[in-house]
């Protein structure tokens, strides 16, 4: 089996070493290969692990856990829920930053890039790295899966006092494979336009993760942009 050697900050190098060189992550990487021959995919490849490359394995205190990349032009940056600057906000974002202005009193930023977050330590993490240009959903079950659902679990496993936020059913399905009793778990729907006014307003995700932190001695989150 050939070795693959992804270009991926050093300490989740590491931490997925196993990961890196399993069968199924050998099958993931042929199908992008092909894929890329025939599709335009986003992000692009060199933004593909920045939600890791911002957010060092020992400096994770929370995980945001989306669904898929936008598959807009020039939206995805590799950070679930984010945009590059000077990209329209979609409407889950714009969403996520209503709640932000009611919860905490931030002002609405103007840009929906959230580098800053994950710089101060939040994984914005996507179950599925990767997606076909306007074709939403067309990388699931591939193996991106597999690949993240083990990141979970490493999280779960080896760190403590972390704050999961789950927004949504898929997201909320992941909860079985976080250690309940060694971290925080914050949830609600979706902040869709769909599901948005069924729970996610009113839900204070950001002021319930920085009480946790502070009560577990981590430190809050800055969440202005």
């Amino acid at each position: 089996m050939k070795k693959i050697d992804p270009t991926i900050e050093t300490s989740w190098k590491v931490a997925l070493s196993e990961e890196f060189q399993s069968d199924s992550f050998s099958v993931l990487k042929d199908f992008l290969i092909s894929e890329k021959k025939k599709y335009k995919i986003y992000p692009t490849g060199s933004d593909i692990f920045s939600a890791f490359n911002h957010t060092p394995f020992g400096n994770v205190k929370v995980v945001v856990l989306g669904q898929d990349p936008y598959h807009g032009t020039g939206q995805a940056n590799g950070l679930c829920f984010s945009v590059n600057d000077g990209i329209r906000k979609p409407p889950s974002l714009q969403n996520i930053f209503k709640e932000l202005n009611t919860d905490l009193g931030i002002p609405i930023p103007e840009s929906g890039n959230l580098e800053k977050w994950a710089k101060q330590g939040i994984l914005l993490l996507n179950a599925t790295l990767t997606v076909r240009a306007a074709q939403a959903g067309s990388h699931q079950n591939k193996g991106w899966e597999l690949f993240t659902d083990s990141i979970i679990r490493k999280l779960s496993a080896e760190k403590e006092n972390l704050v999961f936020i789950l927004w949504g059913n898929y997201a909320r399905a992941k909860k079985s494979m976080i250690d309940t009793e060694k971290h925080f778990i914050v949830e609600s729907p979706h902040p869709s336009p769909f599901s948005a006014h069924s729970g996610f307003f009113g839900s204070r995700p950001f002021s319930k993760t920085n009480d946790y932190l502070v009560q577990v001695g981590k430190g809050p989150i800055d969440w202005s942009l």
